[in-house]
């Protein structure tokens, strides 16, 4: 399969509904194409086309960066499990020296760099597990929608902890997931971001942004 010919034929590239800054390939409904990326690889299992969405988590981060750019202005960014690269993407375009975006999955890595270069910015799309460090020379670090299960949740978290404590900045975005950490993190921000009926319960989810304590 030709990775960048597969995600142009079932994606389309389209505004981000809460970051409309950003363009994206983005999908209509998660099943169908993931069952058409494993047919495509040969019946490989696969995990699911995260990359394909704009999840309320990484637009929440995203709009905060874009409205806020100080936050990001000439250092060095980190975005984790960075999925489409959304948040990286926006960090690229509110003035960051340089933007880093890493994924588990080749096709997001791929991804990441179709919408890259779709927003005329640079971002380095790295395919990488990168939870059991501390995010090595990054000043920020972003994180959205990561709280989707206990065992990503912890990793998340000592990560978090490893890169506060060397010095970096870090910000999560959440749409109220279960395994939120809310006692060790502080609100900074709270959103009301569209989106896919086709992947949440309502067109709607509160999402917040939090910096742990």
């Amino acid at each position: 399969m030709r990775v960048r010919t597969f995600i142009r034929a079932n994606t389309r590239l389209v505004p981000v509904p809460f970051v409309p800054e950003v363009t994206l390939y983005l999908a209509d409904e998660p099943i169908e194409l993931w069952e058409l990326t494993e047919r495509e690889r040969g019946g490989a299992h696969l995990p699911p086309p995260f990359w394909a969405f704009a999840w309320a988590g990484g637009q929440a981060i995203a709009r905060h960066v874009l409205d806020h750019p100080d936050l990001v202005a000439g250092r060095r960014v980190l975005d984790v499990a960075a999925g489409s690269g959304l948040v990286a993407i926006a960090a690229a375009k509110a003035g960051a020296a340089a933007t880093r975006a890493v994924e588990i999955d080749p096709l997001a890595v791929a991804a990441i760099a179709l919408n890259a270069s779709a927003n005329q910015v640079a971002v380095d799309a790295v395919l990488d597990d990168v939870l059991d460090g501390d995010g090595g020379d990054a000043q920020v670090i972003f994180a959205g929608d990561v709280f989707y299960s206990r065992h990503m949740a912890e990793r998340v978290l000592g990560f978090v902890r490893r890169a506060q404590a060397r010095g970096a900045s870090v910000l999560v975005g959440d749409p109220g997931r279960a395994y939120l950490p809310r006692a060790q993190l502080t609100l900074v921000a709270t959103y009301d971001v569209p989106v896919s009926p086709a992947l949440e319960d309502t067109p709607v989810k509160r999402t917040t942004v939090w910096r742990p304590v």
